[in-house]
């Protein structure tokens, strides 16, 4: 079966807590761990470099315009998240759960993605990213709400 960089992602998510993701002497461990669960050994490097690049995200203040500007996305972005990915992003904002700042932490970290992405995918960043960020536990907790057991709550 073809693990995906996401799927990696999702399981360390729902088998490891934050502070063992983040310490690097851990990293060993966790790294045949994944491989004994069946992971492919470059999709665990993506996995790792991807948790690296938003941990460094975290500390780096993102310029963002007003709270009530509408975000317009680059071509490369709108060809990689679908009019539902950024209606959904969209909806998150006006809910209050992504702030404009986490907003483009998510979409910043689905590019990285090297798979597709879809509306799944995308709520599983928001997230993940949530879950990483200072300050954003609430927000967290109602989006996991949401993504585990509302299904569609767009409409």
């Amino acid at each position: 079966m073809k693990e995906t960089l996401l799927d990696l992602l999702m399981y360390l998510f729902e088998n490891y807590h934050e502070g063992e993701l983040e310490d690097s002497d851990n990293q060993p461990t966790l790294r045949i761990e994944l491989a004994a669960a069946g992971f492919p050994e470059e999709e665990i490097d993506h996995a790792f470099a991807w948790l690296e690049g938003l941990a460094a995200q975290r500390n780096t203040p993102l310029v963002a315009g007003q709270a009530d500007a509408l975000r317009v996305y680059a071509p490369q972005e709108a060809e990689k998240l679908s009019v539902e990915c950024r209606g959904f992003l969209l909806h998150l904002e006006q809910l209050g759960i992504l702030t404009p700042q986490s907003r483009e932490l998510v979409i910043e970290r689905l590019l990285a993605l090297e798979d597709e992405v879809d509306l799944e995918r995308v709520k599983w960043v928001c997230l993940l990213v949530l879950i990483n960020q200072p300050g954003e536990e609430e927000s967290a907790v109602h989006l996991e709400d949401m993504v585990y057991y509302q299904g569609d709550f767009l409409h």
